[in-house]
């Protein structure tokens, strides 16, 4: 099968299409910090970004990748001081643009500041998609489709906000999909329609263990028996979900993970790194006919095969260390880190309280300055990375606080 054919690959029944995403995400201040404390590492990950664009390029006529940019990630590469410091190593602007021009890469949104949604205010919900969205549309001349929630953090409550904030679909860990019918089994490798307060988006379940492999090591035989094996026509499905239950729509094998962390993607030798070891053989595999999966945009997909049965997504996140994503213990597993959220919801509360004022002038300056900075306080690394990150929390929410008072006592 050559390079065109594939590329031109008609969606069929009988096929199975797998859609590989990737997640990128650097915290607010931390492409800086690493030019200044470890080049290597700096080196390593921004290198990460640079390598999508070029092999999806290289097999344009095949690959079909997802890719999730943080909004906090954007605003510091299109920062002139990040792009004047690592220009040693890629040219930053050069590679932003080959997103934007790739057909092949589906450019996928999430909250800027990269919250865990269910653990902030309800009401800086809006804000935080919505100026996702636009940096996205901004950097790349598009709006995204899909909405890929920051460490998969999702509840059932999130639907009516990313189907106003213009979202389609959103992709979640697959153990957390329920069918709405208790009757139907589960099959993890379509896509359902969730619904919540009169709204709808089209929810896409990730194989979490084949996600998990993504991330940490795997070779083109190997993923491509086990996904068969997962999802083929014999399988079954992974929730015993017989063929019949598929015969409207394909398998759908949905692959995420981050994309610049661990050694697996940051490894400066490409024929041992994911790209190199896995998906270029991959690919390869497609385009000789020996793989029995194609690669797919989900939105090509979708137009092909909207979905028809319903499910619900039980809330959780997925699955890091230890923890199974169910309690959302690695963000809010500590008493410390408990009361560092209640902090975000208290200042929170203040600004909401001070905006419904009507400040003016230099008053409404130091409202938004607030808000900006209360927005960034709520990026989840402040809370993943343990109590010692929680200081940075803190930092941000004074800064905010001291605007807010500030404000309350002019109006006192």
């Amino acid at each position: 099968m050559n390079t065109k054919a594939t590329g031109n690959h008609e969606l069929s029944p009988a096929a199975m299409y797998h859609a590989l995403g990737l997640h990128m995400h650097q915290p607010p201040g931390n492409l800086r910090l690493l030019i200044d404390e470890n080049e290597w590492e700096a080196r390593q990950i921004i290198r990460c970004y640079e390598r999508v664009p070029r092999y999806a390029r290289n097999f344009a006529g095949t690959a079909r990748i997802h890719v999730g940019f943080s909004g906090i990630l954007l605003e510091q590469m299109r920062s002139p001081d990040i792009i004047d410091r690592y220009r040693k190593f890629v040219d930053i602007p050069a590679v932003l643009e080959s997103y934007r021009e790739a057909k092949n890469i589906e450019l996928i949104g999430m909250g800027y500041y990269h919250p865990i949604f269910p653990l902030i205010p309800r009401e800086d919900w809006d804000d935080q998609l919505i100026s996702g969205r636009q940096i996205m549309a901004d950097t790349f001349g598009r709006e995204p489709r899909g909405f890929w929630p920051p460490e998969m953090a999702f509840d059932m409550e999130m639907v009516p906000a990313l189907a106003k904030a213009g979202y389609e679909y959103v992709v979640v860990d697959g153990v957390h999909v329920k069918a709405t019918d208790e009757k139907t089994p589960l099959d993890t490798y379509r896509p359902y329609v969730a619904r919540r307060g009169g709204a709808k988006i089209t929810v896409i379940p990730r194989d979490r263990d084949l996600s998990n492999a993504q991330e940490s090591g795997l070779d083109a035989g190997w993923f491509v028996g086990e996904a068969t094996r997962r999802a083929g026509p014999s399988s079954g499905g992974a929730s015993s979900a017989g063929p019949s239950s598929r015969s409207a729509s394909p398998p759908l094998v949905t692959t995420w993970s981050d994309g610049e962390n661990g050694g697996w993607f940051r490894n400066m030798a490409e024929e041992a790194s994911f790209f190199g070891h896995f998906f270029a053989p991959f690919i390869q595999r497609v385009q000789s006919g020996e793989s029995p999966i194609h690669p797919v945009l989900i939105s090509d997909y979708l137009k092909r095969y909207p979905p028809q049965a319903e499910a619900f997504v039980k809330t959780g996140a997925w699955n890091v260390a230890s923890t199974s994503g169910y309690d959302f213990s690695q963000w809010a597993g500590s008493e410390t880190r408990r009361r560092a959220i209640e902090k975000i919801f208290d200042v929170s509360r203040r600004y909401w309280a001070l905006r419904g004022l009507g400040p003016t002038g230099d008053m409404k300056r130091r409202l938004e300055e607030a808000r900006r900075i209360m927005l960034e306080s709520e990026t989840s690394c402040f809370l993943f990375w343990g109590d010692a990150w929680v200081p940075r929390l803190y930092e941000r929410t004074e800064r905010a606080e001291q605007q807010l008072r500030a404000i309350e006592g002019a109006h006192d």
